[in-house]
């Protein structure tokens, strides 16, 4: 039978690794993109937009639809990169309890 203070440091371990994953996750910026590059959009930890880029041959008023759909796809390719980030930092910091169902950092 494992020893209760060996398991108690072992928590306190993949703890300590949870929370410099979220710390990490912090730092990370991610680029989405659509439009094949035409509109992307840089997201950072938690999914905040820190960047809009726009190829100038979209900035006309009549493709404004575009545009705004070209938009909201770039910034759900880069919100996609980044939960799967999260998901990688969160397997590599639960150790071996990395089989286990790990919660989203955001």
């Amino acid at each position: 039978m494992m020893d209760l203070n060996a398991l108690m440091k072992q928590a306190q371990a993949v703890q300590q690794k949870f929370t410099e994953a979220q710390e990490k996750m912090n730092q990370v910026v991610v680029t989405g993109q659509a439009g094949a590059g035409l509109v992307s959009v840089d997201l950072q930890g938690g999914g905040v937009l820190t960047r809009l880029r726009i190829d100038p041959s979209l900035i006309n008023p009549d493709e404004a639809e575009v545009l705004a759909d070209l938009i909201i796809a770039a910034h759900a390719d880069a919100r996609k990169k980044l939960d799967e980030e999260s998901a990688r930092l969160m397997k590599e910091a639960a150790g071996p309890f990395g089989n286990m169902p790990m919660p989203k950092l955001f």
